[in-house]
């Protein structure tokens, strides 16, 4: 699963860089989502090439946004959606003895 989640991070990543209209200045992105739709930051992570992924949603309204930032770059929107929910999937027993 955590395979499958980086290689879409690293494919959303990319496909950011090409759409330079949906990307603006970190602070300016961050307050707009909070703003205009009550998202907050619920995860982050670095992608390909020292990006980094950030996870945007809203607990109440089930909005989310992913964002993109590039080193000294502008932060890029590269999905959007709704139905967000928080899961706390338990990992599983890698032990030998398990």
């Amino acid at each position: 699963m955590t395979r499958f989640l980086v290689a879409a991070f690293v494919m959303l990543a990319t496909t950011a860089s090409a759409q330079p209209n949906t990307c603006a200045d970190h602070a300016m992105v961050v307050e707009r989502l909070a703003s205009g739709y009550g998202e907050s930051r619920q995860s982050i992570g670095i992608g390909a090439d020292n990006t980094i992924v950030e996870v945007f949603a809203s607990l109440e309204t089930g909005t989310w946004t992913i964002t993109v930032t590039a080193a000294g770059g502008p932060t890029c929107l590269v999905a959007s959606g709704g139905a967000f929910q928080v899961l706390a999937d338990s990992l599983p027993n890698t032990d030998s003895g398990a």
